[in-house]
């Protein structure tokens, strides 16, 4: 998973004073009389996974992309994150000026699509190098779960930091896109940015190490296949 940051830039909100300063009438209806902001960012639990045993270690090499010099894709874990995000709020108008203010309530949830795990046709179900690719592939699986809560308290902890702490000012009858537009250019990017940090794990998981070390159980058993598979070519 690859995900880009994008910056856009917004219309800005209308800046006023602090809490601290002199408020104006309908600054104190705005923070005195709706509820405050609130954020609420969840995760799923596991989404499960299914074992794949139909491709060949050569279709999983070009299913995974990039791969080092002379390993071998012996098993492959595929799966995809997903973010919702919800946002409502209440809005009071101020006819007066012609601005609203609105209290965000954003309500965000983080999972992963059920994953896939292939483990190369060649090695037999049941076999020891099968057992040892699988016991591989699992913890990439388990990667992406364990990934999920520090996201989720990332996510919470910067979104409370800029929308919790007051109601939001805009000219009448724009609060709501304007959250919209800001969720969509810079929320959203970077959410999918913190759930894409999982990919460097991964890649520490498939360390060169690793592969050596996986080609070489079983008593050279998976060395005797690609051999076998290699001759056939």
């Amino acid at each position: 998973m690859r995900f880009f940051l994008l910056l856009l830039s917004l219309p800005a909100w209308l800046a006023l004073p602090s809490a601290h300063a002199a408020r104006s009438a309908f600054q104190a209806r705005c923070e005195d009389g709706i509820p405050h902001a609130q954020v609420q960012v969840t995760s799923r639990g596991a989404a499960g996974f299914t074992i794949d045993h139909t491709q060949s270690y050569r279709s999983l090499a070009r299913l995974k992309g990039q791969v080092p010099a002379r390993a071998l894709v012996l098993g492959l874990t595929r799966t995809e994150s997903r973010v919702a995000v919800r946002s409502t709020g209440a809005i009071v108008q101020d006819p007066a000026s012609g601005y609203e203010c609105l209290a965000p309530r954003l309500a965000v949830e983080l999972w992963y699509t059920p994953a896939v795990i292939y483990v190369g046709r060649e090695f037999g179900a049941g076999t020891c190098s099968y057992r040892e690719i699988l016991a591989h592939e699992q913890r990439h699986y388990l990667a992406y779960l364990s990934h999920l809560p520090g996201v989720e308290r990332r996510v919470r902890a910067a979104l409370q930091q800029r929308f919790a702490d007051r109601p939001l000012y805009a000219p009448r009858g724009q609060s709501s896109a304007l959250l919209s537009a800001e969720i969509d250019a810079r929320w959203l990017p970077y959410i999918k940015s913190e759930l894409g940090q999982v990919e460097r794990v991964q890649a520490a998981i498939d360390s060169p190490a690793e592969y050596a070390r996986l080609s070489k159980v079983c008593a050279g058993e998976v060395q005797s296949i690609i051999r076998s598979q290699e001759g056939k070519r």
